[in-house]
């Protein structure tokens, strides 16, 4: 089971996909990072040799911000937002939708279970 940026990537998994579960790297982020390295998308990630790795990890280092990096990086930028007090940092910091959905009916996964209001009759 190779280690690349401190992520074991699955067995028996095409090493185009196995790369996916390192964060950072989509589909296609993995389709550029094999052409580069020159290995073929479809080989299953088990079958491949230290050497292919090692140069799979130089590309990946050099080119890439993933994992630890990559999620400081963004909660930076959020708390950065939060900071100045921009719209954006506000509704992070009230739990609310970002990107300008509706939030009145749905954005549940966002705001999270509804409470019971007090002194409001149910309907039904």
């Amino acid at each position: 089971m190779p280690r690349i940026a401190g992520v074991d990537l699955p067995k028996k998994k095409n090493i185009e996909i196995a790369l996916t579960y390192i964060h950072g790297i989509g589909r296609s982020t993995s389709q550029k990072i094999l052409l580069q390295v020159g290995i073929d998308p479809s080989r299953q990630s088990d079958k491949l040799d230290e050497q292919e790795i090692a140069r799979i990890r130089e590309v990946i280092d050099t080119a890439q911000k993933v994992e630890g990096d990559l999620r400081r990086e963004v909660s930076m930028n959020i708390k950065r937002l939060m900071d100045l007090g921009t719209y954006r940092g506000l509704r992070h910091r009230k739990s609310l939708p970002v990107r300008g959905q509706r939030s009145s009916t749905n954005a549940r996964t966002r705001k999270g279970p509804r409470r019971k209001m007090v002194g409001k009759k149910s309907k039904g």
